[in-house]
């Protein structure tokens, strides 16, 4: 039976245990908390295919008005579209530029 690229090997980053599952292989999380405002947690994959991504999971607390909590929804959104543009754009520069 022929394996799939990512499932061949552990990588350096991979935390090795049952996070690891279906031929994909995760990183351990690394957190961002800030107590009663915000958290996130970051997640580095080896898809079965072989890919890598990261996962991004951000809990925000909202306000209590909903006018406020919307502004802050549409600056989240903009925010991480900004974020992800960036991001996306490290991985692969144009033709004639070294990525960052």
């Amino acid at each position: 039976m022929k394996r799939r690229p990512g499932s061949q090997r552990h990588t350096g980053w991979c935390a090795r245990d049952h996070r690891c599952n279906l031929g994909e292989h995760r990183s351990d999380e690394i957190l961002v908390d800030l107590p009663g405002h915000a958290r996130a947690v970051l997640v580095r994959v080896r898809a079965s295919d072989g890919r890598e991504h990261a996962e991004i999971r951000v809990r925000v607390a909202l306000a209590d008005v909903d006018p406020a909590a919307r502004r802050q929804l549409g600056t989240l959104l903009a925010g991480l579209r900004d974020l992800v543009i960036r991001a996306a754009a490290i991985r692969q520069p144009r033709p004639g530029r070294t990525a960052a």
